[in-house]
């Protein structure tokens, strides 16, 4: 958080980041009581009870309330700050991880990361990768909570509890030869995804477009494809042979494969980002979008049924972007 606010802060600054949230919604104390104390989502019924006691439209009173829950989503600068430490992270460690592994003879050949197991000495550059990186994955399980809550909170907080499960499971039992694999091939991909997502922060689209095609192309390549080639390869085939049957072959396995059909969510969900990024000229909203909108918010001025009770309640265009796989020009997040 140091890093965020005294070196990422000035950094969007000068990049000229907007350093003002989603537009606020215009000060009403009835609708606040319903907001805080009733339900942050009315439906039909509530709406239009609320449009009679005040004289609006049900059209304002749901831009209303859908400002007011944007209001409390991060601003671009605040998103930004955190895309930049996540950047910084996944690209100090990824690069960590290539030179250690660069001197390690399982890199080259995966038969060794079986190779006098159980029996294999714990290297202090070994230890150092795996600490770090398990203290990075217990933070982001931890912060989800606090942060604002997305669409598929679920799918990725199966994903964290999954990553630390095998972090710490592959470290108890020795299987960190295989571990520091895994772990520097997740890193890759992530560090093109937070340089897209602060491409789109600057408002840089044709930069944020080509480096998140560029994010697409790589994860699917290291997700579908040298993850089951490579690492599943060795864990389900090579292991077995090397060492035959044991408890923990079959635990680690079971939760590499977790691992995998999420893979295979996020998958989908960027090809579908990456074809309308191809079709339409730029990539499609994120499903995963912390900044609600509507069509509806086209609208400069809302209508009210009074001149009296007239309302701006503008929609909340430029407050866009999203922690998950980009929003405007780019989110599943993180892997």
């Amino acid at each position: 958080m140091i890093m965020a606010w005294f070196i990422a802060k000035p950094c969007a600054l000068g990049l000229k980041v907007q350093a003002n949230g989603p537009q606020k919604a215009q000060p009403n104390a009835i609708l606040e009581k319903v907001f805080t104390a009733i339900t942050k989502h009315p439906d039909e019924k509530r709406l239009e009870g609320l449009s009679k006691q005040l004289d609006w439209d049900v059209r304002s009173i749901q831009r209303w309330f859908r400002q007011r829950r944007n209001q409390e989503k991060p601003s671009t600068l605040r998103k930004f700050c955190e895309s930049m430490w996540r950047f910084t992270f996944y690209l100090y460690i990824f690069t960590y991880g290539v030179r250690f592994l660069k001197k390690t003879p399982w890199l080259w050949n995966t038969r060794q990361c079986w190779s006098g197991y159980p029996y294999q000495p714990l290297m202090p550059d070994l230890h150092y990768y795996y600490i770090v990186e398990l203290s990075f994955y217990w933070s982001l399980m931890f912060s989800q909570f606090i942060d604002v809550k997305r669409k598929d909170f679920g799918i990725m907080f199966t994903h964290h509890i999954v990553t630390v499960t095998l972090i710490t499971f592959s470290y108890v039992t020795n299987l960190t030869r295989v571990g520091t694999l895994i772990l520097c091939l997740h890193d890759a991909a992530d560090i093109v995804l937070e340089a897209a997502k602060m491409a789109n922060y600057c408002k840089c689209q044709k930069l944020s477009d080509l480096l998140f095609l560029t994010f697409a192309v790589v994860f699917i390549v290291s997700r579908l494809g040298i993850y089951p080639l490579w690492i599943l390869n060795t864990t389900l085939f090579e292991l077995y042979e090397a060492l035959g049957n044991f408890p923990a072959l079959w635990v680690f396995n079971v939760l590499l494969m977790v691992l995998q059909i999420l893979h295979c969510f996020w998958s989908y969900l960027i090809i579908k980002a990456a074809y309308k990024a191809i079709s339409k000229g730029k990539v499609a909203k994120d499903a995963r979008s912390d900044v609600e909108s509507s069509s509806d918010e086209e609208e400069t001025v809302p209508r009210s049924k009074a001149p009296h009770s007239a309302v701006a309640t503008n929609g909340t265009s430029g407050a866009n972007g999203t922690n998950g796989y980009l929003t405007g020009a780019t989110s599943s997040e993180e892997h």
